[in-house]
């Protein structure tokens, strides 16, 4: 077969021409195959290949009055939980003719909002955000848009059409409970950034100690700065001088956990036997630190699988009979709160 040998876009049209079809069974042979017999499906295939054939989503959607993409918003793109998150997203699309389109917020409501303006402007079959803490603008765009919504990240009483996470605040608060039942006394908090999920992980923790009657406001160090093992070093070296009785800090994610571990270490301060540390989001270092640290497991990745599969069900029809999915939880205990242990506590 001879190549066009022409400039401009490769058109439906041009693949007809040369697959000796009509342009409609090319346009069914690369959206249901099933329903153009094996052989043709092959040749326009081939056609495909040799003349670089990119289906024009626009036009796609003019015809459909949606395109093939599913918009994805998140905070962060470097954060190793949102990674996790996407590897599950695109592992689930993989094999489907939906494409992901990624937009980041940097923890933005209001680049949140522009994001899903353009991500609506341009037809999407689907659409991802994470959390329950839109804007009203925000909230308004997902309500009114013409396709599915997930959010994921969390869970809460009111989805705008599905959601899929887990309750931040009692993933906190079963931390604490840990801290508290391993027999440390004075536990402190430390929170980076300050999102509406650490204020909620702050608010389980805050539970907790007052339901054991420990809570005390001086035990609490938070800043809106980015997390860091850096900055959870210099914010538990920080908060130990203004409180030498401290014995024990949960952390809102792994970054300042390990962050403190280094600084305990560097101070000679003895983990666990002299301080228990319990970090957030269980990412792999902390069964790799020396010693491993305890901390709250989330199953990011799921959620990233079971988001993206109850948006192609909706998209295609056939809704998931469950709307808001609580993938839960789990405090994996580890070395950095070993120090003691107290009958029937589950690790």
């Amino acid at each position: 077969m001879k190549k066009r040998r022409k400039s401009g876009r490769v058109t439906l049209s041009d693949v007809a021409r040369e697959a000796g079809v009509s342009p409609i069974t090319v346009s069914r042979a690369l959206r249901s195959p099933g329903m153009v017999s094996k052989e043709v499906v092959k040749r326009i295939e081939q056609v495909v290949g040799d003349l670089g054939y990119v289906p024009d989503p626009a036009a796609r959607a003019l015809a459909s009055q949606r395109t093939d993409v599913i918009g994805v918003i998140i905070p962060s793109v470097t954060n190793n939980v949102f990674s996790d998150v996407m590897r599950g997203i695109y592992a689930r699309v993989e094999e489907t003719n939906y494409r992901i389109q990624l937009g980041n917020s940097r923890y933005s409501q209001k680049e949140e909002e522009k994001l899903l303006q353009t991500f609506v402007s341009q037809r999407p079959a689907g659409l991802m955000v994470s959390g329950i803490d839109q804007s009203d603008e925000a909230r308004q765009i997902l309500e009114d848009v013409a396709c599915p919504v997930v959010q994921i990240m969390e869970t809460g009483p009111d989805p705008v059409d599905m959601m899929v996470g887990f309750s931040h605040r009692d993933a906190a608060r079963a931390a604490a409970e840990h801290l508290i039942a391993k027999g440390y006394e004075r536990i402190g908090f430390i929170g980076a950034r300050m999102d509406p999920r650490t204020a909620r992980r702050l608010e389980g923790y805050r539970e907790a100690l007052r339901a054991a009657g420990r809570y005390d406001e001086g035990l609490e160090r938070t800043t809106a700065q980015r997390s860091t093992v850096t900055l959870g070093s210099g914010m538990l070296l920080e908060l130990k001088a203004g409180r030498p009785d401290l014995d024990a800090v949960l952390c809102n994610n792994d970054d300042l956990a390990l962050g403190a571990l280094f600084a305990c270490q560097r101070q000679g301060i003895s983990v666990p036997d002299e301080f228990g540390i319990c970090g957030f989001n269980d990412l792999e270092m902390m069964a790799a630190s020396c010693p491993s640290i305890t901390s709250v497991r989330t199953y990011r990745e799921e959620m990233g699988v079971r988001g993206t599969d109850m948006l192609i069900q909706a998209i295609e029809g056939g809704r998931s009979a469950e709307a808001n999915v609580d993938l839960g939880f789990d405090v994996i205990a580890r070395e950095s709160t070993a120090r003691r242990e107290q009958g029937g506590e589950k690790g």
